[in-house]
């Protein structure tokens, strides 16, 4: 399977010149590609292919007057330009025609000098890993690297990234073999949500850490002092700074928590069975803020993938199986819940539910049995999984719209009326559902 691995680097300020030439070359080659092939499209000439790119974007433009600095950076970063403006074009070719699951892909579009993020992909052509700890890139020379953690293997490729407040990273993509866990008896079914991060079958409750909103004093601070300096000047852009250093600590507290709590509930699991949320909806209601604070389609993501490198199952449930309405103890079904509703008394049995708890306990049968159906991604006879795991920092999001489906507060994605079977209950939901549990 594929892994990737983030390493801090610290270019020096020559290093640092030489990588913005290489952002620089990059992005030109990009958008005059894009560009030849918008022209072609708008005049009804056919598609224009690499090949030809390569060859007048690439080589001949080294030999003008105008391009001649594109010779300046290593031809393996302009060739990799052209490569992933391919994959857009090919993802959005694929989305069109119904290929590509999850939401629909837009066509390729320019890139700015002004974007906060930059980064240029290399092949194993392009740097080498060395022995006394440096990575060597092409045109830009040795540069120094934080190793956290050492390679399992010889990486394949390398993205060099400059993130918005100014921080230089090295990504590399490592081919590595599942390393499978001992095998446990246990399983659990997740809720996750927004009063609690998660809750887990068993009554493990995971605070929610909120991290955007502890730090909003202070952004919001930052923010005033960004807004009263002059467009343009010095100033502004240390505000700037500022600020997406602020930012960029409030995201990697929440990668890091992200992480933690994953790999711990992966090692205690035998099977992890979650509730596939259509984030993508709820992120544009009133509670975006902290939907998008909480993270979980990251989550979800980080889960699926270590599942699939330890050899746990994993499976999500359906966004439209009635978690919070179901008494698991019994399996009736009480009908809708507004969200200020935490507790509530089953009709039948007379069971006193905690909502979380039950919702996760509902998430596990049902995990269970597709599992069961065998349409869920189980490990083999060895322990590895059957299929091959994708790398996580190409994951798609976690909760994507189903498309033509709306509901009455126009979140795409959460239908109408469902027919369910769990545990004896069979029948139609008659209500919407808001996807939060």
């Amino acid at each position: 399977m594929q892994l990737r691995y983030n390493y801090r680097t610290y270019p020096d300020a020559s290093q640092r010149r030489a990588l913005a030439r290489a952002f620089g070359c990059a992005r030109v080659v990009w958008n005059d590609c894009l560009r030849d092939r918008k022209e072609a499209h708008a005049a009804g000439m056919p598609y224009v292919t690499s090949a030809e790119l390569s060859r007048v974007r690439i080589t001949q433009a080294k030999r003008t007057e105008e391009r001649a600095w594109l010779a300046e950076v290593s031809a393996v970063v302009l060739q990799q330009s052209l490569r992933d403006l391919d994959t857009a074009y090919k993802n959005f070719f694929d989305s069109l025609k119904g290929k590509r699951q999850g939401r629909k892909a837009g066509p390729p579009r320019y890139k700015s000098k002004k974007d906060s993020r930059q980064s240029v992909r290399l092949n194993t052509n392009a740097f080498s890993v060395k022995d006394n700890g440096t990575v060597y890139v092409a045109k830009v020379g040795d540069l120094k690297v934080k190793w956290s953690r050492r390679l399992p293997a010889a990486p394949t490729s390398l993205t060099v990234i400059r993130d918005g407040c100014g921080r230089y990273f090295l990504s590399f993509v490592v081919d590595t073999e599942p390393d499978i866990l001992p095998e446990t008896e246990a399983e659990c079914g997740i809720d996750l949500g927004l009063s609690a991060f998660a809750v887990l079958s068993d009554g493990t409750k995971v605070a929610s850490p909120r991290f955007l909103r502890r730090a909003e004093k202070k952004l919001r601070r930052l923010q005033r002092e960004l807004s009263r300096k002059v467009k343009g000047s010095r100033n502004r852009a240390k505000a700037r700074a500022r600020v997406a250093r602020q930012h960029a600590r409030v995201a990697d507290r929440r990668r890091d928590f992200h992480h933690k709590a994953s790999t711990q509930i992966i090692r205690d699991n035998q099977a992890v069975y979650v509730e596939d949320l259509a984030v993508y909806g709820l992120a544009r209601t009133r509670l975006a803020k902290s939907v998008h604070d909480a993270g979980w389609s990251a989550f979800t993501g980080m889960l699926e993938y270590k599942a699939a490198r330890h050899g746990r199952t994993f499976a999500k449930v359906d966004r439209a199986f009635p978690s919070s309405q179901i008494c698991s103890a019994c399996g009736f079904r009480d009908g809708l819940k507004p969200l200020h509703v935490r507790e509530w008394t089953c009709g039948a049995c007379g069971t006193v539910h905690d909502r979380d708890h039950n919702a996760g306990r509902n998430v596990l049968f049902e995990g269970r049995r597709i599992v069961a159906a065998g349409r869920a991604e189980t490990p083999n006879a060895c322990g590895a999984p059957v299929r091959r795991a994708p790398v996580p920092a190409q994951r798609g999001e976690a909760g994507s719209p189903r498309k033509g489906r709306t509901t009455q507060a126009g979140i795409p994605g959460l239908r109408t009326r469902e027919h369910v079977n769990v545990r004896g209950v069979d029948g139609p939901a008659g209500s919407w559902r808001n996807g939060l549990g």
